[in-house]
């Protein structure tokens, strides 16, 4: 089929390496402008613009798809269908209907639940056993288009939101190659979602991510989870120096009990409001990410120790 792919992240490169293998022709990606990234902050286009880049597609980065002068050459495309994952931008109605076939959209969630910009993270910090990806037809609202295909993918206890995107992409990835076919035949069978059970995955933001050690446990668990590697849920270390900023990127709930915040044993095990957590996998400000083992050969965290 003659396809627009639009996508931004990691995650998009999955699907729009799936279509192009799958011999599709790729007559434009569309992309978020390149951006500040890495510790230099330099501008970087996105790595769907760079996959794309590199394979010699054409590449549109405009700020606003409803731009009259976008949506000219978007028509111009004479496109069969579009397709979208995690571009960044509400689609007007005369983009979503200028492909021959519509547009459709591959959302990393059993919809209606978490409708929006972080289906993963929310997955996984709610405390979600099983999630997917579905592929629908795009509407104007808000992830609220009638389902066509569904990939079910189920969340483990020691699942992070980087273990989980990279399941879910190539899902994602598989479930789009599959179910084109049967859209170009107009096969496809189009399935409202249902009314009841919406919910919303939010973006997430820099205040959720400190740890509040008088959650339960499960709960301190799965945000530490769901926010690793990124942002990634931290707390405070008291140091000869100073405090000083830890990111916490994998840990276990165990059954200990103690003051919460307090560390249980000197192998990084902190009491929560009920429960204590194990972390795995930790990153001091400044560093590089490291098992505990490795961190504590460095930074001594003996029990007693208050984390804020």
């Amino acid at each position: 089929m003659r396809l627009a792919f639009l996508g931004t992240p990691d995650f998009a490169v999955a699907a729009l390496s799936a279509l192009v293998e799958a011999g599709h022709e790729i007559a434009c990606v569309y992309s978020q402008p390149p951006a500040p990234r890495g510790r230099g902050q330099e501008m970087k286009p996105s790595p769907v613009h760079a996959f794309a880049e590199a394979r010699g597609i054409p590449v549109r980065t405009p700020g606003s798809m409803r731009d009259p002068a976008e949506i000219a050459a978007f028509r111009a495309l004479d496109l069969e269908a579009a397709v979208v994952v995690a571009f960044g931008q509400i689609l007007p109605r005369e983009v979503l209907e200028a492909p021959r076939l519509g547009s459709f959209n591959a959302h990393a969630s059993l919809l209606p639940r978490w409708r929006g910009a972080a289906p993963i993270q929310r997955a996984i910090m709610a405390g979600d056993p099983v999630t997917g990806v579905q592929v629908m037809r795009m509407t104007e609202g808000l992830d609220e288009g009638p389902v066509v295909a569904t990939a079910t993918v189920r969340i483990g206890p020691h699942d992070t939101a980087a273990t989980l995107h990279d399941r879910l992409a190539a899902a994602g990835a598989a479930l789009l190659v599959a179910t084109l076919p049967a859209i170009e035949r107009g096969e496809a069978v189009e399935t409202p979602q249902a009314e009841g059970g919406v919910t919303y995955a939010r973006k997430i933001r820099p205040k959720e991510a400190r740890i509040d050690w008088t959650r339960p446990a499960v709960e301190v668990d799965r945000k530490i989870r769901g926010l690793s590697p990124f942002p990634g849920a931290w707390f405070l270390l008291p140091t000869a120096r100073g405090e000083v900023r830890v990111k916490a990127l994998l840990s276990a709930v165990e059954d200990k009990d103690g003051p919460a915040g307090r560390a249980l044993d000197d192998r990084l095990l902190v009491a929560c409001g009920d429960g204590a957590v194990r972390l795995l996998r930790v990153q001091r400000e400044g560093r590089g990410p490291q098992d505990a083992e490795a961190f504590l050969n460095g930074v001594a965290v003996p029990a007693g120790t208050g984390l804020a």
